[in-house]
């Protein structure tokens, strides 16, 4: 399904299901935070050490299938397809963007 995206988030899945590690730590603002599977990740050093693993891990592909919530914290949600039990599952991407950045990311099921 095609829905429309703001443009950091856009770029961001594009990068994710390209693999494309740069491209999707470009996306977010410098002191940005992520939590995902219960951890927390701050900055880009971390950030990119949790993309790095969880690429490698699950080798996901993410097809977002609608977004709600506020421009500045929308929530997206995605099928998502990989290497994990239950493969594929809908999860819930909370974002917060700010100054054309992701400052924010939490996922869940």
């Amino acid at each position: 399904m095609n829905i429309e995206l703001p443009k950091p988030l856009s770029a961001y899945y594009s990068a994710k299901n390209q693999k494309d590690i740069e491209g999707m730590l470009a996306c977010f603002a410098a002191d940005a935070s992520v939590r995902d599977e219960g951890e927390d990740r701050r900055g880009h050093a971390e950030i990119r050490e949790w993309m790095e693993e969880t690429t490698r891990k699950y080798g996901v592909t993410v097809d977002p299938r609608e977004i709600s919530g506020e421009a500045h914290t929308p929530v997206v949600a995605a099928l998502v397809a990989g290497n994990f039990p239950g493969s594929p599952v809908t999860l819930y991407y909370h974002f917060t963007l700010a100054g054309g950045a992701i400052t924010h990311l939490e996922i869940d099921a």
